[in-house]
Protein backbone atom coordinates (compact mmCIF):
# COMPACT_ATOMS: atom_id res chain seq x y z
CA UNK A 1 0.00 0.00 0.00
CA UNK A 2 1.37 3.43 -0.89
CA UNK A 3 2.04 6.00 1.80
CA UNK A 4 -0.53 8.33 0.25
CA UNK A 5 -3.32 5.82 0.89
CA UNK A 6 -2.27 4.64 4.30
CA UNK A 7 -4.93 4.81 7.02
CA UNK A 8 -3.44 6.08 10.29
CA UNK A 9 -4.99 6.61 13.71
CA UNK A 10 -3.68 9.32 16.01
CA UNK A 11 -4.47 8.54 19.64
CA UNK A 12 -4.40 11.75 21.66
CA UNK A 13 -4.75 15.00 19.70
CA UNK A 14 -2.74 17.20 22.05
CA UNK A 15 0.76 18.66 21.92
CA UNK A 16 2.24 15.91 19.75
CA UNK A 17 -0.89 14.33 18.31
CA UNK A 18 -2.24 17.50 16.73
CA UNK A 19 1.08 18.04 14.97
CA UNK A 20 1.23 14.40 13.86
CA UNK A 21 -2.30 14.65 12.45
CA UNK A 22 -1.33 17.78 10.50
CA UNK A 23 1.85 16.25 9.06
CA UNK A 24 0.14 12.96 8.19
CA UNK A 25 -2.80 14.67 6.50
CA UNK A 26 -0.43 16.99 4.60
CA UNK A 27 1.25 13.91 3.16
CA UNK A 28 -1.97 12.35 1.93
CA UNK A 29 -2.69 9.82 4.66
CA UNK A 30 -6.24 9.03 5.73
CA UNK A 31 -6.12 10.26 9.31
CA UNK A 32 -8.51 9.63 12.19
CA UNK A 33 -7.67 11.33 15.48
CA UNK A 34 -9.09 10.36 18.86
CA UNK A 35 -9.10 12.49 22.00
CA UNK A 36 -10.67 11.83 25.39
CA UNK A 37 -11.50 15.54 25.52
CA UNK A 38 -10.91 17.92 22.59
CA UNK A 39 -7.84 19.59 21.08
CA UNK A 40 -6.62 22.45 23.25
CA UNK A 41 -8.12 21.21 26.54
CA UNK A 42 -6.57 22.20 29.88
CA UNK A 43 -6.43 18.79 31.59
CA UNK A 44 -2.91 17.78 30.60
CA UNK A 45 0.36 19.58 29.78
CA UNK A 46 -0.54 21.84 26.85
CA UNK A 47 -1.87 24.79 28.79
CA UNK A 48 -0.98 28.02 30.49
CA UNK A 49 -1.22 30.30 27.43
CA UNK A 50 2.54 30.37 26.75
CA UNK A 51 5.48 27.99 26.62
CA UNK A 52 9.14 28.86 26.09
CA UNK A 53 10.63 28.40 22.64
CA UNK A 54 14.43 28.51 22.60
CA UNK A 55 17.31 27.54 20.35
CA UNK A 56 19.88 26.98 23.12
CA UNK A 57 19.41 23.83 25.17
CA UNK A 58 20.05 23.44 28.90
CA UNK A 59 19.60 19.66 29.13
CA UNK A 60 21.07 18.09 26.00
CA UNK A 61 22.63 19.75 22.97
CA UNK A 62 21.45 16.91 20.75
CA UNK A 63 18.02 18.56 20.63
CA UNK A 64 19.38 21.52 18.63
CA UNK A 65 18.92 19.93 15.16
CA UNK A 66 15.38 18.93 16.14
CA UNK A 67 14.66 22.50 17.25
CA UNK A 68 15.88 23.74 13.88
CA UNK A 69 13.55 21.33 12.08
CA UNK A 70 10.70 22.44 14.35
CA UNK A 71 11.55 26.08 13.65
CA UNK A 72 10.90 25.60 9.93
CA UNK A 73 7.61 23.85 10.65
CA UNK A 74 6.48 26.56 13.10
CA UNK A 75 6.91 29.04 10.24
CA UNK A 76 5.08 26.75 7.84
CA UNK A 77 2.08 26.19 10.13
CA UNK A 78 1.79 29.91 10.83
CA UNK A 79 1.98 30.62 7.08
CA UNK A 80 -0.70 28.04 6.24
CA UNK A 81 -3.12 29.22 8.91
CA UNK A 82 -2.41 32.93 9.34
CA UNK A 83 -2.28 32.55 13.13
CA UNK A 84 0.48 33.89 15.38
CA UNK A 85 1.43 30.70 17.19
CA UNK A 86 4.92 31.84 18.13
CA UNK A 87 6.49 35.20 18.92
CA UNK A 88 10.26 35.66 18.93
CA UNK A 89 11.15 38.01 21.78
CA UNK A 90 14.51 36.47 22.67
CA UNK A 91 15.15 34.51 25.85
CA UNK A 92 17.61 35.19 28.65
CA UNK A 93 19.48 32.23 30.13
CA UNK A 94 21.08 33.04 33.48
CA UNK A 95 23.12 31.18 36.06
CA UNK A 96 26.55 30.39 37.48
CA UNK A 97 29.00 29.66 34.64
CA UNK A 98 30.05 26.36 36.27
CA UNK A 99 26.47 25.11 36.55
CA UNK A 100 26.05 21.91 34.44
CA UNK A 101 23.11 23.35 32.54
CA UNK A 102 24.99 26.54 31.72
CA UNK A 103 27.91 24.44 30.49
CA UNK A 104 25.52 22.49 28.26
CA UNK A 105 24.24 25.77 26.86
CA UNK A 106 27.74 27.02 26.07
CA UNK A 107 28.79 23.70 24.54
CA UNK A 108 25.72 23.72 22.30
CA UNK A 109 26.35 27.28 21.19
CA UNK A 110 29.93 26.39 20.25
CA UNK A 111 29.00 23.16 18.46
CA UNK A 112 26.04 24.49 16.48
CA UNK A 113 26.99 28.15 16.03
CA UNK A 114 23.81 29.45 17.68
CA UNK A 115 23.09 33.16 17.52
CA UNK A 116 23.50 34.63 21.00
CA UNK A 117 24.70 37.61 22.99
CA UNK A 118 26.64 37.63 26.26
CA UNK A 119 25.37 40.45 28.49
CA UNK A 120 27.61 41.86 31.23
CA UNK A 121 26.36 43.10 34.60
CA UNK A 122 26.34 46.79 33.71
CA UNK A 123 24.45 46.22 30.48
CA UNK A 124 22.04 43.89 32.28
CA UNK A 125 21.16 46.56 34.83
CA UNK A 126 20.38 49.13 32.16
CA UNK A 127 18.76 46.92 29.58
CA UNK A 128 16.85 44.45 31.75
CA UNK A 129 16.25 46.15 35.11
CA UNK A 130 13.40 43.70 35.86
CA UNK A 131 16.00 41.00 36.65
CA UNK A 132 18.49 40.72 39.51
CA UNK A 133 21.45 38.43 38.87
CA UNK A 134 23.98 37.08 41.37
CA UNK A 135 27.62 38.14 41.40
CA UNK A 136 29.58 36.16 38.83
CA UNK A 137 26.50 34.99 36.91
CA UNK A 138 26.72 34.33 33.20
CA UNK A 139 23.86 35.89 31.24
CA UNK A 140 23.12 34.97 27.61
CA UNK A 141 20.45 36.26 25.28
CA UNK A 142 19.23 33.52 22.94
CA UNK A 143 18.34 35.64 19.94
CA UNK A 144 16.13 33.09 18.15
CA UNK A 145 13.79 32.41 21.04
CA UNK A 146 10.54 33.57 22.59
CA UNK A 147 7.25 31.88 23.33
CA UNK A 148 4.61 29.70 21.72
CA UNK A 149 0.89 29.61 22.49
CA UNK A 150 0.05 26.01 23.45
CA UNK A 151 -3.76 25.95 23.38
CA UNK A 152 -3.91 27.98 20.17
CA UNK A 153 -1.22 25.81 18.58
CA UNK A 154 -2.98 22.54 19.39
CA UNK A 155 -6.33 23.76 18.11
CA UNK A 156 -4.77 25.32 15.02
CA UNK A 157 -2.77 22.22 14.07
CA UNK A 158 -5.84 20.03 14.61
CA UNK A 159 -8.01 22.33 12.52
CA UNK A 160 -5.42 22.42 9.76
CA UNK A 161 -5.36 18.63 9.77
CA UNK A 162 -9.14 18.60 9.37
CA UNK A 163 -8.91 21.09 6.51
CA UNK A 164 -6.56 18.63 4.82
CA UNK A 165 -9.05 15.77 5.25
CA UNK A 166 -8.42 14.35 8.73
CA UNK A 167 -11.27 13.32 11.01
CA UNK A 168 -11.04 14.07 14.73
CA UNK A 169 -13.29 12.21 17.12
CA UNK A 170 -13.60 14.43 20.15
CA UNK A 171 -14.60 13.14 23.60
CA UNK A 172 -13.80 9.60 22.46
CA UNK A 173 -11.36 7.86 24.82
CA UNK A 174 -9.38 5.02 23.30
CA UNK A 175 -9.42 1.95 25.53
CA UNK A 176 -7.05 -0.33 23.66
CA UNK A 177 -4.49 -0.23 20.85
CA UNK A 178 -3.79 -3.75 19.58
CA UNK A 179 -1.43 -5.05 16.86
CA UNK A 180 -3.15 -7.17 14.22
CA UNK A 181 -1.44 -10.40 13.15
CA UNK A 182 0.01 -9.88 9.70
CA UNK A 183 0.12 -6.12 10.04
CA UNK A 184 -2.02 -3.21 11.08
CA UNK A 185 -3.59 -1.99 14.30
CA UNK A 186 -7.01 -2.13 15.93
CA UNK A 187 -8.30 0.84 17.93
CA UNK A 188 -11.04 0.09 20.47
CA UNK A 189 -13.24 2.78 22.00
CA UNK A 190 -16.32 2.44 24.18
CA UNK A 191 -18.53 2.25 21.10
CA UNK A 192 -16.49 0.79 18.26
CA UNK A 193 -13.41 -1.06 17.04
CA UNK A 194 -11.64 0.09 13.87
CA UNK A 195 -8.69 -1.20 11.93
CA UNK A 196 -5.83 0.97 10.64
CA UNK A 197 -2.58 0.43 8.81
CA UNK A 198 -0.69 2.22 11.60
CA UNK A 199 -1.25 4.25 14.76
CA UNK A 200 0.59 7.19 16.28
CA UNK A 201 0.04 7.00 20.03
CA UNK A 202 0.53 10.26 21.94
CA UNK A 203 -1.43 9.76 25.18
CA UNK A 204 0.46 12.23 27.39
CA UNK A 205 0.01 11.42 31.09
CA UNK A 206 -2.42 8.62 30.26
CA UNK A 207 0.32 6.49 28.68
CA UNK A 208 0.27 4.06 31.61
CA UNK A 209 -3.50 3.63 31.37
CA UNK A 210 -3.46 2.96 27.65
CA UNK A 211 -0.24 0.92 27.48
CA UNK A 212 0.05 -0.87 30.84
CA UNK A 213 2.66 -3.31 29.48
CA UNK A 214 4.98 -0.58 28.19
CA UNK A 215 8.54 -1.76 28.96
CA UNK A 216 9.63 1.75 29.99
CA UNK A 217 8.24 3.71 32.90
CA UNK A 218 6.80 7.17 32.40
CA UNK A 219 6.18 8.88 35.73
CA UNK A 220 3.47 11.53 35.83
CA UNK A 221 4.00 14.73 37.82
CA UNK A 222 1.73 17.60 38.75
CA UNK A 223 3.08 20.96 37.60
CA UNK A 224 2.07 24.45 38.71
CA UNK A 225 2.13 27.64 36.69
CA UNK A 226 1.84 30.94 38.57
CA UNK A 227 1.20 34.45 37.22
CA UNK A 228 2.53 37.59 38.93
CA UNK A 229 1.79 41.28 38.48
CA UNK A 230 4.61 43.86 38.31
CA UNK A 231 4.69 46.72 40.82
CA UNK A 232 4.77 49.16 37.92
CA UNK A 233 3.88 49.02 34.24
CA UNK A 234 6.80 48.34 31.94
CA UNK A 235 7.58 51.03 29.37
CA UNK A 236 5.96 50.23 26.04
CA UNK A 237 9.33 49.88 24.32
CA UNK A 238 10.98 47.77 27.06
CA UNK A 239 12.46 44.42 26.06
CA UNK A 240 10.44 41.61 27.64
CA UNK A 241 12.16 38.33 26.79
CA UNK A 242 11.31 34.88 28.07
CA UNK A 243 13.85 33.69 30.62
CA UNK A 244 15.40 30.65 32.27
CA UNK A 245 17.28 30.66 35.54
CA UNK A 246 19.77 27.84 36.26
CA UNK A 247 21.55 27.16 39.53
CA UNK A 248 20.29 26.81 43.10
CA UNK A 249 17.00 28.68 42.50
CA UNK A 250 15.97 27.40 39.07
CA UNK A 251 12.83 28.63 37.35
CA UNK A 252 11.60 29.84 33.98
CA UNK A 253 9.26 32.60 33.00
CA UNK A 254 7.40 34.30 30.18
CA UNK A 255 5.88 37.79 30.14
CA UNK A 256 2.25 37.49 29.07
CA UNK A 257 1.46 38.58 25.51
CA UNK A 258 -0.83 41.34 26.81
CA UNK A 259 1.98 42.75 28.97
CA UNK A 260 0.06 42.58 32.23
CA UNK A 261 1.58 39.61 34.04
CA UNK A 262 4.60 37.32 34.12
CA UNK A 263 4.15 33.54 34.20
CA UNK A 264 6.61 31.44 36.21
CA UNK A 265 7.23 27.70 36.33
CA UNK A 266 9.57 25.42 38.25
CA UNK A 267 11.62 22.36 37.18
CA UNK A 268 10.72 18.73 37.87
CA UNK A 269 12.20 18.36 41.39
CA UNK A 270 9.49 20.74 42.61
CA UNK A 271 6.64 18.68 41.12
CA UNK A 272 4.52 16.17 43.04
CA UNK A 273 3.83 12.70 41.62
CA UNK A 274 0.38 11.92 40.25
CA UNK A 275 -0.99 8.49 41.11
CA UNK A 276 -4.01 8.70 38.83
CA UNK A 277 -4.13 11.18 35.91
CA UNK A 278 -7.92 10.97 36.02
CA UNK A 279 -7.92 12.44 39.55
CA UNK A 280 -5.54 15.38 39.32
CA UNK A 281 -5.51 17.59 42.41
CA UNK A 282 -5.97 21.11 41.05
CA UNK A 283 -5.87 22.86 44.44
CA UNK A 284 -2.55 24.59 45.21
CA UNK A 285 -1.62 24.66 48.90
CA UNK A 286 0.03 27.82 50.30
CA UNK A 287 3.28 25.97 51.07
CA UNK A 288 3.60 25.06 47.39
CA UNK A 289 4.15 28.74 46.62
CA UNK A 290 7.32 29.09 48.70
CA UNK A 291 9.70 28.29 45.85
CA UNK A 292 7.93 30.79 43.60
CA UNK A 293 8.12 33.45 46.29
CA UNK A 294 11.82 32.79 46.86
CA UNK A 295 12.53 33.13 43.13
CA UNK A 296 10.59 36.37 42.83
CA UNK A 297 12.12 38.03 45.90
CA UNK A 298 15.65 37.05 44.93
CA UNK A 299 15.70 37.52 41.17
CA UNK A 300 12.57 39.39 40.03
CA UNK A 301 12.29 42.43 42.31
CA UNK A 302 9.84 44.21 40.02
CA UNK A 303 7.12 41.61 40.64
CA UNK A 304 4.65 41.37 43.52
CA UNK A 305 5.57 38.00 45.13
CA UNK A 306 1.92 37.05 45.64
CA UNK A 307 0.54 35.37 42.51
CA UNK A 308 -2.74 36.50 41.00
CA UNK A 309 -3.45 33.25 39.19
CA UNK A 310 -2.50 29.58 39.53
CA UNK A 311 -3.04 26.65 37.18
CA UNK A 312 -2.19 22.96 37.54
CA UNK A 313 -1.17 20.62 34.73
CA UNK A 314 0.47 17.20 34.25
CA UNK A 315 3.67 16.10 32.53
CA UNK A 316 5.22 12.68 31.94
CA UNK A 317 8.88 12.13 32.82
CA UNK A 318 11.20 9.25 32.02
CA UNK A 319 14.06 8.46 34.40
CA UNK A 320 16.56 9.84 31.88
CA UNK A 321 14.25 12.77 30.97
CA UNK A 322 14.69 11.66 27.33
CA UNK A 323 11.39 11.00 25.55
CA UNK A 324 10.30 7.75 23.98
CA UNK A 325 10.02 8.19 20.21
CA UNK A 326 9.54 5.26 17.88
CA UNK A 327 7.79 1.91 17.44
CA UNK A 328 6.57 -0.23 20.27
CA UNK A 329 8.66 -3.37 20.72
CA UNK A 330 7.40 -6.05 18.41
CA UNK A 331 5.07 -3.77 16.45
CA UNK A 332 6.44 -1.28 13.96
CA UNK A 333 2.88 -0.21 13.10
CA UNK A 334 2.43 1.49 16.51
CA UNK A 335 4.52 4.65 16.84
CA UNK A 336 4.86 6.02 20.36
CA UNK A 337 5.59 9.60 21.41
CA UNK A 338 5.68 9.89 25.20
CA UNK A 339 7.60 11.10 28.24
CA UNK A 340 8.84 14.45 26.97
CA UNK A 341 9.68 15.51 30.53
CA UNK A 342 8.65 19.12 30.18
CA UNK A 343 10.87 19.64 27.12
CA UNK A 344 8.53 18.82 24.26
CA UNK A 345 6.41 21.75 23.19
CA UNK A 346 9.09 23.71 21.34
CA UNK A 347 9.91 20.66 19.19
CA UNK A 348 6.35 19.39 18.78
CA UNK A 349 6.10 20.15 15.03
CA UNK A 350 9.31 18.21 14.44
CA UNK A 351 7.99 15.32 16.53
CA UNK A 352 4.76 15.30 14.53
CA UNK A 353 6.76 15.17 11.31
CA UNK A 354 8.95 12.37 12.63
CA UNK A 355 5.85 10.43 13.70
CA UNK A 356 4.52 10.79 10.16
CA UNK A 357 7.84 9.53 8.78
CA UNK A 358 7.73 6.46 11.00
CA UNK A 359 4.05 5.68 10.44
CA UNK A 360 4.19 6.08 6.66
CA UNK A 361 7.73 5.01 5.78
CA UNK A 362 9.00 3.10 8.80
CA UNK A 363 12.05 5.35 9.11
CA UNK A 364 13.10 8.98 9.47
CA UNK A 365 16.12 11.00 8.42
CA UNK A 366 15.90 13.15 11.55
CA UNK A 367 18.57 12.58 14.26
CA UNK A 368 16.57 10.71 16.90
CA UNK A 369 19.10 8.04 17.89
CA UNK A 370 19.32 9.42 21.43
CA UNK A 371 15.55 9.31 22.01
CA UNK A 372 14.46 6.36 19.85
CA UNK A 373 12.72 3.29 21.22
CA UNK A 374 14.79 1.06 18.92
CA UNK A 375 17.00 -1.17 21.07
CA UNK A 376 16.24 0.87 24.15
CA UNK A 377 16.38 -0.83 27.51
CA UNK A 378 16.10 1.88 30.18
CA UNK A 379 13.66 4.77 30.14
Amino acid sequence: MSAARKRVAVVGVGTMGSQAAWRLAARGAEVVGYDRFAPGHDRSAAGGETRVFRSVQTHDGRYVPLVRHADALWKQLQGETGRELRRLTGALVMGPPDDPEMRTVMDGIAEHGLDHEVIDTEAMTKRFPQFRVDDGDLVLLDSHAGFVRPELTVQTAARRAEELGAQIRRYTPVREVTPVPGGGVEIRTDTDTERFDAAVVTPGPWVGDLLPDLPWEVNVYRTISAWFLPHEDHPADAERPAFIRCGDTPFYGIPSPDGLTVKLGLPQPHHKPVDDPNRLNRTVAPEELESFTTAVRRHLPGLNPDPVRLSVFMEGYTDSTRPLVGPLPGCDDIVLLAGFSGQGFKISPAMGDIAADLALEGRTSQPIDFITTHGRTAA
